[in-house]
């Protein structure tokens, strides 16, 4: 009796072993979700700039910097409505008037956007200088073509060196 007990507890054992290594299936789902929200970066590429006028520049009575050579800034957004580049001048005392510093640029505007492709006056209210109505995932470099006029109107004592006049320009990118 003990013996067929044994056997019948061995083979119980054996088929629950059996049962354990056979290999049963099941899956699941889990749904991920990102709430993005629109955004907008930008980089500064050029912190300070310096414009040293030659002769041929003060006979023109103008200073000027073009393209690739002007003020570089990057921006990118992942806004669906775009985004808009605006620049002024917030210096309490600007050295250089504001009406002889002229702004604009030649960096075409994205999808549905505008640029500021006429000299303009720069101002100490946000004026939109480059945009786009369409998301700009990657990084958009945008170059500020700078004249400053009127160059007599800025003096300098007959030394060596120069006479510095500076402007702070603020830069803001808005994700629309």
């Amino acid at each position: 009796m003990f013996r067929r007990f044994s056997f019948a507890a061995a083979a119980l054992a054996c088929g629950v072993l059996a049962a354990s290594t056979g290999h049963a299936a099941s899956t699941g789902t889990s749904a991920v979700t990102l709430g993005a929200s629109a955004n907008a970066v930008l980089q500064i590429l050029d912190p300070t700039f310096n414009l040293v006028p030659t002769a041929f520049d003060y006979t023109n009575d103008f200073v000027e910097v073009t393209g690739a050579a002007g003020l570089r800034v990057r921006v990118k957004s992942n806004s669906s409505g775009g985004c808009v580049l605006y620049v002024k001048c917030t210096d309490a005392s600007p050295q250089i008037a504001l009406a002889d510093f002229l702004v604009k640029t030649q960096t075409a505007a994205g999808a549905g956007g505008s640029t500021l492709s006429s000299y303009t006056a720069i101002t100490a209210s946000d004026q939109a200088l480059w945009s786009t109505g369409a998301s700009q995932s990657g990084f958009l470099q945008v170059d500020t073509d700078i004249r400053i006029q009127n160059l007599f109107a800025y003096p300098d004592a007959i030394s060596a060196g120069t006479t510095s006049y500076t402007d702070n320009l603020t830069y803001t990118v808005v994700a629309q």
